[in-house]
């Protein structure tokens, strides 16, 4: 059984179906406590559903830190990957409508992505606490469909942006496409306390990761 095959099979029960879609209504990652209230089910049997739906490659489970003793809270996303026909919208048409803002309003690719992190941080309901604004960018640029790597050193924060799902036009035409997720994060930043966006260093994405990198300026 192919990839589409067994999400066409993970989808078919109209409650993982109902699941599947919660999940990428979200703006930010959704929990089993969430679930569970939202539809009315044991937690075992949320898991289940959540178990089918990321085997088929729906959605992606993460650990999410608590800072708590105790075992890591489990929350789910969509996977940037799934298909668009299950009402997704996958990375390339994410990118083809800022794109397409860019052309129709003659903004520079910086200024759109800024205007797309702004929209993103106000669904999210982002406070300006600089560490909960640090999370809420890798998650971004994980739901474009990269998979980031987050370093800090001191007051300095970097992300990676590794297996870059727009390799093609990305090595063609960085000066557009990385500036875009440059303007993103931007965005996305401006209502946080100390937290500056310095600079994404673009490379060749066949060869390295381009990084993003921001730094907390002290109080």
């Amino acid at each position: 059984m192919n990839t589409l095959q067994q999400q066409a099979k993970a989808l078919g029960d109209p409650t993982r179906h109902a699941i599947f879609r919660m999940v990428a209504a979200s703006p930010e990652p959704v929990d089993v406590a969430a679930l569970t209230e939202h539809f009315g089910l044991n937690h075992n049997a949320i898991r289940q559903h959540l178990a089918k739906l990321v085997a088929a490659e729906l959605v992606l489970e993460s650990r999410a830190a608590t800072g708590r003793p105790g075992r890591p809270r489990l929350t789910y996303v969509v996977d940037a990957a799934a298909d668009s026909r299950w009402g997704v919208v996958g990375p390339y048409e994410r990118l083809s409508q800022l794109l397409s803002e860019v052309i129709r309003t003659g903004d520079t690719p910086v200024e759109v992505g800024r205007r797309a992190g702004r929209r993103e941080a106000a669904e999210r309901n982002l406070d300006g606490d600089a560490e909960a604004v640090v999370g809420a960018v890798c998650e971004t640029i994980a739901r474009q469909g990269f998979d980031p790597e987050l370093q800090r050193t001191g007051d300095e924060v970097t992300v990676a942006l590794r297996s870059c799902p727009f390799i093609t036009i990305a090595a063609a035409d960085p000066e557009t496409v990385c500036a875009m997720h440059l303007g993103i994060a931007q965005g996305m930043t401006e209502g946080a306390d100390g937290l500056v966006v310095d600079e994404l260093v673009a490379r060749d994405p066949r060869r390295e990761a381009c990084e993003l990198r921001m730094h907390v300026e002290p109080r």
